[in-house]
């Protein structure tokens, strides 16, 4: 047995009974419902490619009565950065993307930094200075950018935060970068890119681009909570067109574990080439670092052991787990914004029981 997998077991087994006494997955959904935490929710999990559980509460449209099903589709948020990094990833094993070329290779007319130049590294890694939103407004805005190159336009020119490599900043529009990368170098857009080679390769039939203005069959609406406050209520809609490769995906709690399962079997890119994915890159903490769009959430020296990544935006609180050497996956969606607090303890209790179903053996 490998170190890793006596670590995690040592991390979560102790758990696993206290959970079979704790409430059920479907009675903690029920309660964030109940308390008015979150509008509608789904969560699952699947061990070698078969879904154990699968559940879901309340609903996807109140008004309207429509009740929130595990075939509900929903916003991911930045669960959409690991789908990114891979595709980027795919380009960079077939040898049309250098990792540490700067990325004017590739965009000629992206600004140059005054020392350091911007690399695909430096994006895939949240190393490269590029600053978040400006504000709220700027979040929450319901401007079209008809493609992502119009989307640099937003940030391209501010002043980057610190010389890239030297420290580590969250950017989704550093993940905006690397879609109008992929493109260039591709001749394909974004979207036709992702649908070909992330979600058609895993099967993910109900996970897409979300279109501003466009609705979808068994689509949810959207609800927030005052700053993490109060109870969910209804949001206003918003356009994602200058974050799509960072955040700007809709899917199910079905097709994510389908694309964890097609992740584990490496069917996005080579066994060598995830495990670099999962290294630490991103000069952040010892814990809870990051690697190429991947948060890494065990402590060194088996820091890529879980893998994963949490998705908050208007209309979205989401967390995805993957245990590769496991082949285990554990997913939550809700269609709820700022509503981490009810959300992330269930998530981790996803996971500690999904590793409490697998075989000591395994």
């Amino acid at each position: 047995m490998k170190k890793y997998s006596i670590l995690i077991l040592l991390l979560f087994a102790f758990n696993s009974i206290a959970q079979e006494k704790n409430n059920s997955i479907q009675k903690q959904l029920d309660k964030i419902v109940t308390d008015k935490m979150v509008m509608g929710v789904a969560a699952a999990y699947s061990i070698d490619g078969k879904i154990i559980e699968q559940v879901a509460a309340g609903y996807a449209n109140k008004k309207d009565g429509e009740k929130f099903k595990i075939d509900t589709k929903l916003r991911m948020g930045s669960i959409a950065k690991p789908m990114t990094a891979l595709g980027v990833m795919q380009l960079v094993e077939q040898g049309k993307l250098d990792l540490d070329t700067p990325i004017q290779t590739y965009l000629p007319d992206y600004p140059k930094h005054t020392k350091t130049q911007i690399t695909t590294r430096h994006l895939l890694s949240h190393t490269s200075g590029i600053s978040g939103y400006k504000d709220g407004r700027e979040s929450n805005t319901i401007k079209t950018y008809p493609t992502l190159y119009d989307a640099l336009s937003l940030f391209k020119d501010r002043d980057l935060l610190f010389e890239p490599g030297t420290q580590y900043s969250y950017s989704t529009y550093g993940y905006t970068v690397l879609g109008a990368i992929l493109e260039k170098v591709t001749g394909q857009t974004f979207e036709a890119y992702i649908q070909e080679n992330i979600f058609s390769k895993a099967g993910m039939t109900n996970t897409g681009v979300e279109k501003f203005g466009e609705e979808l069959e068994n689509e949810s609406k959207l609800y927030t909570r005052n700053n993490g406050k109060g109870k969910a209520k209804p949001a206003k809609e918003n356009n994602l067109s200058n974050r799509i490769p960072a955040g700007g995906f809709y899917t199910t709690v079905v097709d994510m574990l389908k694309f964890g399962d097609a992740l584990i079997n490496n069917t996005f890119v080579k066994e060598e080439t995830l495990k670099l994915m999962r290294q630490h890159h991103s000069l952040e903490k010892e814990n809870n670092a990051y690697g190429f769009g991947w948060f890494l959430y065990n402590p060194k020296p088996y820091e890529g052991a879980i893998i994963g990544h949490p998705g908050s935006q208007t209309g979205c609180t989401s967390f995805l787990f993957i245990v590769p050497e496991k082949k285990a996956v554990s997913i939550i969606l809700a269609n709820t914004s700022r509503a981490q607090s009810s959300v992330d303890p269930i998530a981790n209790d996803l996971l500690r029981l999904s590793l409490s179903k697998i075989p000591m053996n395994k």
